[in-house]
């Protein structure tokens, strides 16, 4: 396939910024449809003369903004979901000439893809091993509606007007708390801001300190709906790559505006970041006069040892940005996030917040403050840590009976482990189809909400599989795994009749 591209060695935009625009005008003008394939970087750059290092990156970008896809093994395609920058959509026949005129002008301003964080399969399956989703048979029902009957007398003052968009004080002040007594963190309210969970907390983060150009550093394979919000915003991200320590400090750009780290359990990975690594990453902050955003994902769950203290709770500069959500301990309906900030920060953070909306539903935050407030929350969460430990340890023990010795990481924390799959099976996405025709979900990193830039790392990870423990009881998990194991038979035949059990 030949593109229509031409570059230019002159003063202006780099090589890599002329095949970015080039071909990001070609997807938003139609001229390249969804799925087709692109050439591979090696054939385009020998088309245009340029090193084959120069398409990587341009492409990588692309990916990382949502108009390309990778789909290993077979190659690079343009998105199969529109991408939200352009000209809008032709409008139908029957419409008035001058509405299509109108249509047809109206330029749209928001940039990259939306990012939707659940399982990617239309039909749910029975045994699902989808990542970060907690079980809510373990809701703790009971005590929310007593603390609900107990707070309808004041839903009429709370409902009235509207809150301070950092929001409820009362719930302020619990988190507060919380994350003292949970992660070591000293703050108090007035430095806390509540959001509608991380993704609102990363959009706060982008419109803070992200313009066209800015560079912004993430951990390689990250989670994608991070990388998203801040190539919307005209980010250039610098992905770096983790190992079992977590992200590699030695390899951070010295100009960029923040790193996005998750070092409790990264994300997608399971890695916890090192001691040595976290105060290498405190170093080069206060070198280089840059922030960490510290992700928390997972922190409420540790299995094997005393969890670390948070990035924040050693934050002498104060340039570390705390992320902490209750999605993962409650569930993601209740849609409560928030965000630990250095001083300085509050002000712009809560402008920030009021752009996008005026503030939280006051009955949630009344709600989740009494309910933090009360030593309820700490309670479930010494439940619930216990209950999913067992899970884990079921999950590892039926792979290792049914598969032989796994290659198991992750899971000394959190509610997903990752599993390298042995060289003589199929890679991860082969694996998810098989495992689909059994009522089994796995997930390789592509659809388990991570990004994974570049040919090293795809190559590292294709056989990569997550696998989410939190929503199966130990039943559940043995016969997910023996189901499994079916769907790796090679001799096997697809849609067995235990399959449709």
């Amino acid at each position: 396939m030949q593109l229509p591209l031409r570059v230019a060695q002159r003063a202006g935009p780099s090589l890599q910024a002329q095949i970015f625009e080039q071909l990001r005008q070609l997807i938003a003008d139609g001229r390249l449809k969804p799925d087709m394939r692109l050439p591979p970087s090696r054939v385009l750059a020998a088309d245009l003369g340029v090193s084959r290092n120069t398409v990587v990156l341009a492409y990588e970008r692309l990916v990382a903004e949502g108009y390309l896809e990778v789909r290993q093994p077979v190659g690079t395609f343009v998105a199969s979901a529109p991408v939200f920058e352009g000209f809008a959509v032709a409008p139908p026949a029957e419409e008035a000439p001058e509405a299509a005129g109108l249509r047809r002008s109206a330029r749209l301003r928001l940039r990259g893809q939306a990012h939707v964080v659940r399982s990617p399969y239309e039909h749910p399956v029975r045994y699902d091993f989808w990542v970060g989703r907690p079980d809510a048979r373990l809701f703790p029902l009971r005590i929310w509606r007593d603390a609900i009957r107990r707070l309808l007398p004041e839903m009429h003052a709370g409902h009235s007007d509207y809150g301070h968009p950092a929001g409820l004080p009362a719930l302020r002040q619990a988190v507060a708390d919380h994350v003292g007594a949970a992660r070591g963190i000293k703050t108090c309210a007035d430095e806390v801001l509540i959001t509608h969970g991380i993704q609102e907390a990363l959009s706060i983060l982008a419109r803070l300190f992200v313009r066209d150009g800015t560079e912004v550093a993430t951990e390689n394979p990250c989670y994608l709906g991070a990388a998203r919000v801040f190539a919307s915003h005209g980010a250039r991200l610098t992905p770096v790559d983790v190992d079992d320590e977590g992200i590699d400090v030695d390899r951070l750009p010295r100009d960029a505006a923040f790193v996005y780290v998750t070092p409790s359990h990264q994300y997608p990975i399971g890695a916890t970041l090192s001691p040595q690594r976290r105060s290498r990453l405190h170093a080069w902050a206060a070198r280089c006069g840059s922030y960490i955003v510290e992700d928390d994902y997972d922190s409420d769950f540790h299995y094997d040892a005393t969890p670390l203290p948070a990035m924040k709770a050693e934050d002498e500069r104060e340039q570390v940005i705390y992320l902490g959500t209750f999605s993962k301990s409650l569930g993601a309906g209740l849609r409560v996030g928030y965000m630990v900030l250095p001083r300085h920060l509050v002000a712009d953070a809560s402008c920030a917040k009021a752009l996008l909306n005026n503030c939280s539903p006051w009955y949630a935050q009344a709600l989740l403050a009494e309910y933090l407030s009360s030593g309820a929350f700490a309670h479930h969460l010494r439940r619930v840590r216990t209950i999913y430990r067992a899970r884990r340890n079921r999950l590892i023990e039926a792979l290792e009976r049914c598969f032989g010795e796994a290659r198991i990481a992750g899971a000394q924390a959190g509610m997903h482990l990752t599993w390298e799959l042995p060289r003589h099976f199929p890679l991860a996405a082969e694996l998810e189809r098989r495992a689909r025709a059994y009522e089994v979900g796995v997930y390789g990193l592509a659809t388990g909400n991570a990004l994974v830039t570049g040919p090293v790392a795809e190559a590292r990870f294709e056989r990569t599989v997550m696998l989410g423990y939190a929503a199966l009881d130990e039943d559940e998990i043995d016969e997910g795994v023996a189901r499994l194991a079916q769907a790796c038979r090679p001799s096997q035949p697809l849609g067995s009749s235990r399959a449709a059990g």
